[in-house]
């Protein structure tokens, strides 16, 4: 059998970063920062539903914690007046305390908005999920959605898999949708893939989305060039 590695870990230092990042000298700690961080993204997935969050990213260092949250809907996180990130901090430090962690850092949280919602992966799950909630056929959500994100410019394919008792069958099975390209093999491509779970009467829905945004090499190389003609100047 083969085994199917998830597209972000396999670019890890290539063209993506950890999504925790630990600026602290002490090996002993990773345990329990490990754990921490697990239980704090499974808390902020449940909290921030519905408010198309791309992703969340922690930041560590010995003296205070930094949480990112990256959303397309920064005034939905933010609230009016800074009401609804002023709650969520109280949540937020209210639920490292019940962690009984060694360590009681300053929380300090970021919002940055993402321009393009229609070439993140996991909004782009988000979508579909709310689509298949509201009772629509699956087959009309997958089309009008791949569509929707083949339209932005930034996008050169995209590739959606629906998995479970689609449209209220008895049997389950799986549908995939593709457009454009998508070459998992290639490293240097930016592949952005996300796993979302649609809840029905009838069961869960699993969808699967991966995202081809172009290759990340060709940039930085054109970079080189331009950086290499000052030099010779």
């Amino acid at each position: 059998m083969t085994h199917v590695a998830h597209p972000y870990i396999q670019r890890i230092g290539i063209n993506r970063d950890w999504r925790s990042r630990w600026f602290t000298t002490s090996p002993k700690k990773f345990r329990e920062y490990l754990r921490v961080d697990a239980a704090l993204r499974k808390m902020l997935d449940t909290r921030l539903k519905g408010m198309s969050v791309d992703a969340v990213e922690i930041e560590r260092s010995e003296k205070d914690i930094r949480i990112i949250i990256k959303t397309s809907r920064p005034g939905i996180v933010i609230g009016r007046s800074g009401e609804g990130i002023n709650k969520l901090k109280k949540e937020i430090d209210l639920f490292l305390r019940k962690q009984k962690t060694t360590d009681k850092p300053e929380l300090k949280i970021d919002i940055e908005e993402i321009r393009s919602p229609e070439s993140s992966a996991r909004i782009v799950g988000q979508m579909i999920a709310e689509g298949l909630e509201k009772r629509m056929t699956f087959r009309r959500v997958m089309k009008q959605t791949a569509e929707k994100v083949m339209a932005n410019r930034d996008v050169e394919g995209v590739r959606i898999s629906l998995s479970g008792r689609l449209g209220g069958a008895d049997m389950a099975r799986k549908e995939e949708l593709k457009k454009g390209r998508v070459p998992l093999q290639t490293l240097r491509a930016d592949i952005d893939f996300a796993r979302v779970t649609a809840r029905l009467p009838y069961g869960a829905i699993g969808i699967k989305v991966w995202i081809y945004r172009g290759e990340v090499f060709a940039d930085r190389k054109a970079g080189q060039k331009d950086t290499e003609a000052r030099t010779n100047r």
